[in-house]
């Protein structure tokens, strides 16, 4: 909407974040994109999601909105005139809303378990790692995307954490590609779309952060 003011407080390797940055390029919705250290939160971020305190917050019109799913969906409502996320028969946004589920409670706890733990609860995180993503795998079937033939709901949760599968590789030696091949090509074919390309991150800047974090944790 023309006039509108929209700032997404962020980080730049966060998955959660590049969902926002999905959905708003999607809908051309332009922003000011405010970068935020973690270890020193802004009194902006504080005054911004005081309950969490956790990025990313979309600011609309000095009004807050937080937790990455609950942006899309807000994005979804607010700018409904152009590339609708959610499907708009009830049941099928009931499907949308549990498998963007599944990818919050599964893929982040799991990959963060891997590049911050060793030996058996690394190789146990893998394997949870490995059958969640079958699982999606499964679900995503023969189609171009898990809403059909656009873009949807599910894979702007989804296809951000592509950009940290490198570092969950790298870390965890293993191979994605080798035991889940149709979901990789379909993150290949989300990222021929320039809104996902331009909001995802370098694998390898990704998994250099990776490295760093385990450093500081002294698992390197």
């Amino acid at each position: 909407m023309a006039g509108d003011q929209v700032t997404l407080l962020d980080f730049w390797a966060s998955p959660f974040g590049m969902r926002v940055r999905i959905a708003l390029a999607e809908k051309g919705v332009k922003y000011e994109y405010s970068e935020q250290d973690l270890r020193n939160k802004s009194a902006l971020l504080l005054q911004m999601n005081p309950v969490h305190k956790k990025i990313p917050v979309l600011v609309h019109n000095g009004k807050s909105v937080c937790e990455s799913l609950i942006i899309v969906q807000y994005i979804d409502d607010v700018w409904k005139d152009k590339a609708p996320l959610l499907p708009s028969d009830p049941y099928q946004r009931a499907q949308s809303r549990f498998w963007a589920d599944f990818v919050d409670k599964k893929l982040y706890d799991l990959g963060r378990k891997i590049w911050t733990t060793k030996g058996e609860d690394q190789e146990a995180a893998k394997k949870d790692f490995i059958d969640s993503l079958k699982l999606l795998e499964g679900e995503l079937g023969d189609k171009p995307y898990f809403g059909g033939e656009t873009l949807g709901y599910v894979d702007v949760a989804l296809v951000p954490f592509y950009c940290w599968f490198y570092a969950y590789e790298t870390v965890g030696n293993f191979n994605i590609e080798a035991v889940c091949p149709k979901l990789i090509a379909y993150c290949k074919r989300c990222l021929e779309k320039e809104s996902v390309s331009k909001s995802l991150e370098d694998p390898q800047k990704v998994s250099d952060f990776v490295v760093m974090r385990r450093k500081m944790l002294g698992l390197e």
